[in-house]
């Protein structure tokens, strides 16, 4: 003990100068590295970068400077730092494997918010969902369907799949097919779904809908109408649509056909 006591002055001489110079290292260290983020994310959002990249940019860029600082402070201390940089190479890359499907969502995310194929409050179908965007995350896309579900779809299948957005364009042509007997008057009958898709106010003018013979069926002659449309006056349209037209071709003796099939029967003798 004695001697430890008499030897501590000599201690302190050597490493005491060296354990400053980490600790003065790590704490001006960590004062630049936030000097630096702030300022890249300053750069950032000058440059109209979105907000959650800038600060997922600006995180990841501290903690790469943050192992810097400490790197350097360890070697002031005479701490060998090859063996720790390749600790941590080693640990990155298991780590980068065992996360592989997050990293994917993470390229993907970043993509998706450079290249905006949509923004909050679009309508769109992402992986058969359909609703409003809510939430652009990183690693996800949240949705909010009209009968208010939560729906959270990671973003490589968002990217990896077909983007529909409804409300980029402010409206849409929504196609409803109507059959009418083979019989039946085509000209009055597509006067009749015309006044209906005129006289309804949420149905555009400009475009004009239009109603176009689709199909020569089995059992029907199909009529397409087109009305051009918002989302969210989808569900109103087509029930209107469809109620005023069943009446109305009742009222003008227009029949809607089922499916049916004529069978000959012939005597063999």
């Amino acid at each position: 003990m004695a001697d430890f006591i008499n030897s501590l002055p000599s201690l302190i001489g050597t490493y005491g100068f060296q354990i400053l110079g980490a600790i003065a290292t790590f704490i001006i260290g960590r004062w630049v590295a936030g000097m630096i983020v702030n300022g890249a994310k300053k750069a950032m959002q000058s440059s109209k970068v979105d907000a959650t990249l800038s600060n997922f940019a600006g995180n990841i860029l501290y903690y790469l400077l943050f192992a810097v600082v400490v790197i350097a402070a360890l070697s002031i201390l005479g701490i060998p730092t090859t063996s720790v940089v390749a600790i941590l190479g080693g640990l990155t890359l298991a780590l980068g494997l065992a996360l592989q499907d997050s990293l994917g969502n993470l390229a993907a995310g970043i993509m998706i918010i450079l290249l905006r194929p949509y923004k909050l409050g679009d309508v769109v179908e992402l992986n058969g969902e359909i609703g409003e965007v809510t939430e652009i995350k990183i690693f996800h896309t949240q949705l909010t369907t009209p009968v208010k579900k939560t729906v959270y779809i990671p973003n490589n299948q968002v990217i990896g799949g077909n983007i529909v957005n409804y409300t980029e364009k402010g409206i849409y042509r929504y196609d409803m097919v109507f059959g009418i007997g083979y019989g039946d008057n085509i000209k009055q009958a597509k006067e009749i779904l015309l006044d209906i898709m005129k006289a309804d106010e949420n149905i555009a003018s400009d475009p004009e809908p239009v109603v176009v013979v689709g199909e020569l069926a089995d059992s029907s002659v199909n009529l397409v109408a087109m009305p051009w449309i918002k989302f969210e006056d989808h569900p109103a349209v087509v029930a209107n649509l469809t109620e005023q037209s069943k009446l109305r071709f009742d009222d003008a003796g227009i029949s809607i056909p089922f499916p049916q099939r004529d069978v000959h029967m012939f005597n063999a003798n």
